[in-house]
């Protein structure tokens, strides 16, 4: 049982950072307006405008304005504002001993699953996959809504358009997962994932597809595919190909890899490094109802 972080109310504050690559307070200038109009305080972090070479800031700099967020009581909500590289380098020093003491929302999703995966696993609080500040822009009115009914407690149900590489069938369980790239790197680690009897779901963006392969095989050949309850596949976008065709697009290559199982799976959800970026939340307990004519996952 994941421990669900107290609903947002008009007047709370939210906290928006950056664990990974710089950013400008220009950039969320969006994602402030819009957090603001849903009433909400909006406290801007100190690694906003910093920079060293890629990263908002040094480890230590993102780390302590991470801190800050987790130890302050009165943020309610911490935003990631965008993914790239860097959460990695600081997560071994974090203290979530007051976090765990005052439960609080984290959103966002891509690099940002290094810190949601520990989360929910070791510490067994929800976390919200959901846009980021830098993709307000970018980002659907339906993507942009669905973080707000997260974060204010209304919740969200999706019915999805059928995919031919679907695999009938109704599931229930916990929801975990993120980016594939980052559940790769972190198996084997601490912070690694338990997939048994949950609903796993996997998006990433800019791969080749024979690594898209090599990730599969990590997962399958260390037990995480063999006992889902079901798979939801999100976006793989932007993904690349060698001179020699691998011969299988990443849908296909997914597919392959499961298809020795045997619980419902749903392609194509709306999740993802794509403007359509729906919120879910991991530890949440969903129903994943996939039939030939709809799929549904409430």
């Amino acid at each position: 049982m994941f421990i669900q972080p107290p609903a947002l109310k008009k007047g709370d504050s939210v906290y928006i950072l950056s664990t990974a690559r710089k950013i400008t307070r220009e950039e969320i200038a969006p994602a402030i307006s819009a957090f603001e109009s849903w009433g909400l305080n909006v406290v801007v972090g100190n690694t906003i405008g910093k920079a060293e070479h890629q990263y908002a800031g040094s480890d230590k700099e993102r780390l302590d304005d991470f801190q800050i967020a987790l130890d302050n009581p009165a943020i309610k909500a911490i935003i990631c504002a965008r993914g790239g590289y860097g959460t990695v380098r600081m997560m071994e020093d974090i203290n979530y001993n007051a976090f765990k003491k005052n439960p609080k929302w984290l959103a966002g999703f891509s690099d940002v699953t290094f810190l949601q995966t520990h989360i929910t696993n070791n510490i067994g609080l929800q976390v919200i996959h959901s846009i980021m500040p830098v993709q307000f822009p970018k980002s659907t009115p339906e993507a942009i809504e669905s973080l707000r009914k997260e974060l204010f407690g209304g919740g969200n149900e999706f019915i999805v358009v059928p995919h031919a590489l679907n695999r009938t069938g109704k599931a229930t369980g916990p929801l975990t997962g993120g980016n594939l790239s980052i559940i790769y790197s972190i198996t084997g680690t601490h912070s690694g994932m338990d997939t048994k009897g949950k609903i796993l779901f996997l998006e990433d963006i800019d791969e080749y597809l024979y690594h898209i392969d090599r990730m599969m095989m990590n997962l399958k050949r260390s037990g995480k595919l063999s006992e889902l309850a079901g798979l939801i596949v999100g976006s793989f976008t932007e993904m690349k190909d060698n001179a020699i065709p691998f011969g299988k697009n990443a849908y296909e290559i997914i597919a392959e890899h499961v298809a020795e199982f045997n619980y419902p799976i749903c392609f194509g959800f709306p999740a993802g490094h794509i403007s359509d970026n729906r919120a879910l939340v991991f530890g949440k307990d969903y129903s994943l109802e996939v039939k030939g004519d709809a799929v549904k996952v409430y």
